[in-house]
């Protein structure tokens, strides 16, 4: 059983054409979700939530796009899973499994999910490891898709922290074959090795001292906070270290011309982007918000059902 068992760890788990008909997918379940159609793909099956870092809109999309398939929603928090504490990893994962149908993590350690996939019975979704948020880069290339057209051959600059985002969106490059400009701080540079392994193929990321050489030419301009949650101890040192990698209107203006803005959220205005970019015409954080919805819900179908035409 287990060997049939397909896990969304991080992006790279699926193939170039499962990603083909995902895309297909969510625009299809959003067409219906905005047409009030019913769509119940997944009745009777069970959704568990694990949060070991708190969540608002991981939570929520994959909460709501559960109920709106007709599944049911189990959350567990820290305090009511205790992974890993009172329990070992293996045996939370042998139990939870047996009692639904699929398990949504949200931890710090990408290799607690694994270890915990390892023994699971059925399929687990990475939402959001120290290392990886593969979710949250299908939602955003969905979005640039919706606004763009396809991302093939594209540019995409990452400014700012190396970290889980930017992990994701190098393997996303590389499996859908479009460009990563990465510019980072000193000491908070990508870390190729980790994302890509000995599979790194430097066409696809090219990396950049000044944030504004990494903009130049892009058709997608992205960022996150420059304190991920985890790390608030190097808040200050992190403050001084970032202060040249804030997004704005500059930035913006090397760009493509109708170049778009994203940002995976919470954002802080002043920091890491400026006002005028987020709340920006260039900007669709909001759409891009809430397509985590629409590609969670054929993700999740897609685990547990494979390919489908209703």
């Amino acid at each position: 059983m287990t060997a049939t068992i397909k896990h969304y760890l991080q992006f790279s788990d699926l193939s170039a054409d499962e990603y083909a008909y995902l895309l297909q997918r969510a625009a299809r379940l959003k067409q219906k979700f905005k047409r009030y159609e019913n769509h119940k793909s997944l009745t009777d099956h069970t959704l568990a939530m694990i949060f070991e870092k708190a969540s608002t809109r991981t939570r929520v999309s994959f909460e709501a796009g559960m109920y709106q398939l007709g599944g049911s929603v189990v959350h567990l928090t820290t305090g009511d899973s205790q992974l890993g504490r009172s329990e070992p990893i293996e045996d939370s994962a042998r139990v939870i499994s047996r009692m639904v149908d699929l398990v949504m993590i949200r931890t710090y350690e990408q290799s607690k999910l694994e270890k915990f996939a390892e023994h699971s019975r059925v399929p687990v979704i990475n939402g959001l490891t120290n290392e990886f948020h593969p979710c949250q880069i299908l939602a955003d290339i969905f979005t640039f898709i919706e606004h763009r057209g396809a991302i093939k051959g594209k540019t995409v600059a990452w400014v700012g922290d190396g970290n889980n985002m930017a992990n994701t969106w190098l393997q996303a490059a590389q499996l859908l074959d479009f460009k990563l400009h990465v510019s980072a701080p000193r000491g908070y540079e990508l870390d190729e090795k980790l994302a890509l392994g000995s599979s790194a193929d430097p066409a696809h990321f090219q990396t950049f001292a000044n944030p504004l050489d990494a903009c130049r030419g892009a058709h997608l301009v992205t960022t996150d906070v420059w304190t991920s949650m985890g790390y608030e101890e190097e808040n200050a040192q992190r403050l001084a270290a970032f202060a040249d990698w804030k997004v704005d209107q500059r930035m913006m203006a090397v760009a493509q011309p109708d170049a778009l803005f994203m940002h995976c959220l919470p954002a802080h205005r002043g920091e890491e982007v400026d006002a005028e970019v987020i709340d920006g015409p260039q900007s669709v954080v909001w759409d891009e918000a809430e397509n985590r919805m629409h590609v969670q819900k054929a993700l999740m179908e897609y685990l547990m059902l494979g390919r489908r035409e209703d």
